[in-house]
């Protein structure tokens, strides 16, 4: 089988990249992202000596004839888009998470749709479009996007689901809770808080840290992806979660008890992002019974491997900004 990944530099795609380069079924994994991952800590030597591992920088709005090339160069029998814009608070130059968001994934699914080497687009949705919820919700659950980039995402996710309904376009869509894992970029809570505390400052916790999220490993993801890409049924979307939300501030306490540090002293309370949702809770029922899917890396297990590879690459984030970028 071979697998493209769109948005292929970050995380959840490193991570999945890494777990389809483990199947032995798989005979090539191309990883399309805007730039090269210039800093070798955030690669996780994902193909390191292995041929079958592909990288091909490619912007998908700005240079989609080259992405186009790749694709009937290639021709992936599965396509994985994990390229957006994401940031949860995106009111500032809002339109930019359209253009990404939703238009050029527009583009790339109506190139693809006529293509018979595909068998499966999977578009990776979110859980912020249910908005804030106060039990797991499934995928049923009325829709209730907060931000622009919640509502860019949902507006794919109706895109696909009217292809596939009108046009039979091969595609599943995934929304899994929020992620987190080694590699990940330093302006997310784990990362950072982990990076500020060994380098002896305090991490600024936002609205006390009272905002709950479903946070899971890349890993699991990776799983879940692998499986409705073999399992899932067409045309389905499913949740990806795990059983119980936690406070942002728990997560904090976890990650500085980890470095035998007392939380209080490694924290500055600073005011919450405004638009924020309270809390994101997901049910996965529907996944497990399609796939049997189920997480099974616990936040504990999660969070020190996280905080290792922190501690392991403390030189190499030097120049590493802490703060989310919005970048072209």
């Amino acid at each position: 089988m071979k697998y493209l990944l769109l948005g292929g530099a970050g995380v959840f795609a490193l991570h999945t990249a890494k777990y389809l380069l483990e199947q032995e079924d798989t005979e090539l994994v191309i990883c399309i992202g805007r730039n090269t991952v210039k800093n070798p800590a955030f690669n996780l030597d994902i193909g390191k000596n292995d041929k079958r591992y592909i990288f091909k920088p490619c912007h998908i709005v700005y240079e989609q004839d080259f992405l186009f090339e790749y694709f009937d160069n290639y021709k992936p029998d599965f396509v994985i888009n994990f390229a957006a814009l994401a940031y949860a608070t995106s009111w500032d130059k809002s339109f930019r998470y359209y253009d990404t968001n939703i238009t050029a994934v527009a583009k790339i699914c109506e190139f693809l749709s006529k293509k018979n080497y595909l068998k499966k687009f999977l578009q990776i949705g979110t859980s912020e479009l249910y908005g804030p919820v106060t039990s797991p919700v499934d995928e049923k659950y009325p829709i209730n996007p907060t931000s622009p980039y919640s509502v860019s995402k949902l507006a794919a996710d109706m895109h696909l689901e009217t292809m596939f309904n009108v046009r039979n376009f091969p595609m599943n869509i995934i929304r899994p809770s929020n992620g987190y894992g080694s590699g990940q970029l330093l302006y997310r809570i784990v990362p950072k808080s982990a990076y500020l505390i060994l380098k002896g400052e305090k991490f600024p916790l936002e609205g006390g840290g009272k905002v709950k999220k479903s946070f899971m490993h890349c890993r699991d993801i990776a799983r879940a992806i692998y499986l409705i890409l073999h399992k899932g049924k067409l045309g389905e979307i499913y949740n990806a979660g795990v059983d119980q939300p936690i406070s942002m501030r728990e997560i904090v306490e976890k990650v500085a008890k980890y470095l035998d540090k007392n939380f209080e002293d490694v924290v500055t309370i600073i005011e919450g992002r405004v638009g924020e949702d309270s809390q994101y809770w997901l049910s996965s029922e529907k996944l497990f019974k399609d796939t049997g899917w189920r997480p099974e890396i616990s936040i504990d297990d999660g969070i020190k491997e996280t905080v290792d590879w922190v501690k392991k690459n403390m030189k190499n984030f030097e120049n590493e900004s802490l703060n989310f970028q919005l970048r072209a």
